[in-house]
């Protein structure tokens, strides 16, 4: 048998070695074997969903639908599944011979081709993605000692997801295409991926840990080991192998890191990080720059802390009643004056138990509705004196009640917070409580940038900075009110169960940013098809108005030219360039048309009148060409275009412009929707004023993914700028989720900034907690009136 090579930039050398190859061979077959059980399995289970779907369908159509789509589906199931198996070797074929398929995308479409690409399609796309990021999520050990593994059979070089037959978005994808082929209703289509992602990809699992066993058996890196490592230097995660005998791979998967709950409330962070460092190893140069940096960070975020409990009980010691931060006071304020005793942690920790079951029970009704920091302190008060053996004999010791109040000036800062957008806010404020005895159990929150919970916290509060304004928010929203509700119902003090909500927040996150990556791509390819279109069009109108130069047609002709042939002439040169023999006919035919509008001499319209019936023809087939018209308008419209050319060649103008023909509006121009050429042009720059002139000239150095707050709809949107139209001179942007949402000129913007209607936003880069640590600590500065020592 020959081996193939090739050098091409998609490919690489196939795999020789027979043993590998034989090995490759039986794992093809445990999987090919795996997904046609499991396949078929899945096709099994789809008569007793549609006829629980046709059982709650909302129109008698919509349950004609489900009972049809499943005598459709049964009479094609066994052609789908044997497409999908025989894509799923088709894989392996190419793998085995080193081919590396090109990854799936717009570039290169032609205009055409592009507006014709379904919103169908492109959301499958998004099935497939999501469906393959589902696996890549649960499977990061597996999948990374699997290619490390395929590495050594693949010459030393590690498969990418293109490449790979094991990968979950190649068996995702391969489905997709089996699907392809047929024209099943969109719901019927989500139904049937939702069926393959319930009993294929989830059985994913298991099988890369049989097939990894597998390799392990054939002596393929059978020490190969998966162990998690904290970076010293950050709160990002990255996992990296442990055994030397892995092929060398610049790239490592993220890793959730284990982290053991700091209960030393004046402990810092940078010891715990220099012995996580330690324990994982010797320490390079570079690991020791970051650990020193990290030990840095401790200290200055310890000294933070300091000075905002040195300043607290400052204005306490100064004004007992009065607010320290908002219109919300101490908790001290709320204590007996004559109190002498303090409250044990035991019992604030009670208090805070039954203050937290009773919000649980009543969250149904106030989850929509902000939770107040003052209302809480009092709340809590009321609830120590209520159990106290001492009711008003006893108050919240200072130490307490210095965390009491960062905590409830930590709330207050979320609640003014104007990168976030209400509802948020309000979701977020109901986790006052379960943080209030985490800050009492552990003062380390404040401190340790990499606290579960304060990077929880950072985490929600990003997430509602990044999406809470979008249209589409009402997932992330369900997530954040989940999350939200599962901390107030179960959070019992284990940092544990906070680190898992941060970790699947992030993944949950990393399939909004897909999906709003993969919508707004679309909406920039599409953008640059009607780009190209238009650019063609202005062509197609630029030959047509030469031609007309100084002629004087009848109204038929020249709306037909400037409204209808403009449209084949766009076809042509779209399809074919300017230079193909379809773009030059299709002038011809423009221009034998313009002959025919205008009396003739005798050999002139003699040879005219030979090709008449050709010109027409050819008019036919142009039509045809671009659509939009039935064969009894196209056989209307030649009638009258013979019939306009008898009357001017007998002299008789006036019956020729009588002749009245209603051309349907252009096919290709209706494409173009808002890219179009403005019937108003917009104010030329030189009327502008000369402070929006300025902004004009600041618009020449705006990036591409510049936020801004834009009024738009009578609403105050947050919209990124995406593309630029380098022929209507147009700016194109997009919001959170990445759908096209407004298109305006480079005047209108300059415009809007100017007046204040548009603003640009600089991203905030510091995490919430940062930002309300350092905010609180000017306020305390400003109320009592003392510097304190230096921090960050």
């Amino acid at each position: 048998m020959t081996t193939r090579s090739t050098t091409s930039d998609n490919s690489s050398p196939a795999i020789a070695n027979e043993q590998f190859r034989q090995l490759l061979a039986g794992s093809r077959q445990m999987l090919v074997s795996t997904l046609s059980e499991r396949i078929s399995e899945s096709f099994g289970h789809v008569d007793q969903t549609l006829f629980e779907a046709a059982d709650q369908a909302e129109t008698n159509q919509v349950q004609t639908l489900f009972f049809d789509s499943m005598r459709e589906i049964r009479s094609r199931r066994g052609e789908i599944e044997r497409q999908f198996l025989r894509l799923i070797a088709e894989n392996f074929a190419d793998f085995l011979a080193g081919k590396v398929p090109p990854p799936r995308d717009l570039q290169g479409m032609e205009a055409d081709e592009l507006s014709l690409v379904q919103n169908e399609e492109y959301e499958e796309a998004l099935q497939v993605t999501t469906m393959a990021q589902h696996v890549n999520n649960r499977c990061v050990q597996e999948l990374f000692t699997l290619e490390q593994r395929l590495a050594v059979i693949n010459n030393g070089r590690k498969p990418s997801d293109e490449a790979n037959p094991f990968a979950a978005r190649k068996i995702a994808q391969a489905f997709s295409d089996a699907l392809r082929a047929h024209s099943f209703h969109p719901r019927i289509k989500q139904m049937l991926y939702v069926l393959f992602d319930q009993h294929v990809m989830s059985c994913l699992d298991e099988l890369y840990k049989t097939l990894n066993q597998r390799l392990i058996d054939a002596g393929i890196l059978p020490n190969l080991k998966y162990s998690a490592r904290r970076a010293p230097s950050a709160p990002s995660k990255s996992a990296a192998p442990a055994s030397n005998e892995a092929p060398n791979d610049d790239e490592q998967p993220s890793s959730a890191h284990a982290s053991a709950p700091n209960n030393a409330p004046n402990q810092g962070a940078g010891a715990a990080q220099a012995s996580s460092a330690h324990s994982a190893g010797g320490l390079s140069q570079g690991d020791g720059a970051a650990l020193h940096a990290a030990a840095q960070a401790a200290a200055e975020s310890l000294q933070m802390l300091s000075n905002l409990t040195s300043l607290i009980q400052t204005q306490r010691n100064q004004a007992p009643q009065a607010p320290i931060y908002g219109e919300t006071r101490s908790i001290s304020a709320y204590s007996p004056s004559d109190a002498q005793e303090s409250f044990s942690i035991g019992e604030l920790f009670s208090a805070l138990d039954r203050l937290q079951e009773s919000s649980a029970r009543e969250l149904p009704q106030n989850i929509h509705t902000a939770q107040k920091v003052a209302p809480v302190k009092q709340s809590l008060h009321e609830d120590l004196q209520q159990h106290s053996e001492k009711p008003g004999k006893v108050k919240v010791g200072d130490a307490e009640a210095d965390v009491i109040d960062l905590v409830g000036m930590l709330f207050d800062y979320i609640l003014d917070d104007d990168n976030l957008p209400d509802h948020f806010k309000t979701l977020l404020s109901h986790l006052h409580t379960p943080y209030l005895k985490i800050a009492l159990q552990d003062k380390a929150v404040f401190s340790n940038h990499d606290h579960p919970a304060r990077r929880l916290l950072n985490n929600l509060a990003q997430a509602g900075v990044l999406y809470g304004d979008s249209n589409d928010n009402q997932p992330l929203q369900a997530k954040i009110q989940w999350m939200v509700e599962k901390v107030i119902h179960e959070f019992k003090g284990e940092l544990a169960m906070l680190e898992k909500l941060s970790e699947e927040l992030d993944d949950f996150l990393t399939v909004q940013n897909r999906q709003a990556e993969l919508v707004e791509r679309r909406a920039v390819e599409a953008a640059r098809g009607r780009e190209k279109l238009l650019q063609a069009r202005q062509d197609a109108e630029s030959q047509i108005h030469q031609r007309l130069e100084g002629k004087n047609p009848p109204l038929l002709i020249r709306n037909f030219l400037e409204l209808t042939w403009v449209d084949v002439l766009v076809f042509s040169q779209l399809r074919q360039g300017v230079a193909s023999p379809a773009w030059q006919n299709a002038l011809k035919v423009a221009e034998q048309l313009i002959l025919g509008s205008s009396p003739l001499e005798a050999v002139a319209l003699a040879q005219f009148k030979s090709t008449q019936a050709q010109l027409l023809d050819q008019v036919r087939e142009g039509l045809e060409q671009v659509g939009g018209y039935q064969e009894d308008g196209i056989r209307r419209l030649l009638a009258d275009l013979s019939t306009c050319f008898h009357a001017v060649q007998a002299k008789a103008p006036q019956i020729a412009d009588k002749i009245k023909h209603d051309l349907p509006p252009s096919q290709l121009g209706s494409m173009l929707g808002e890219d179009a050429p403005a019937t108003t042009p917009a104010k030329p720059s030189s009327e502008l004023s000369a402070a929006a002139k300025a902004r004009l000239k600041e618009l020449d150095d705006l990036e591409f993914g510049t936020w801004f707050d834009i009024k738009h709809q009578q609403r105050l949107q947050r919209l990124k700028l995406s593309w630029f139209s380098p022929t209507t001179r147009k700016y194109m942007f997009v919001d959170q989720s990445g759908h096209r949402t407004l298109v305006m000129s480079r005047e209108e913007l300059a415009q809007a900034l100017e007046s204040q209607q548009a603003c640009i936003i600089e991203p905030e880069r510091k995490p919430l907690v940062d930002r309300a640590l350092t905010t609180i600590y000017k306020v305390l500065q400003r109320i009592t009136g003392r510097q304190a020592a230096t921090a960050n």
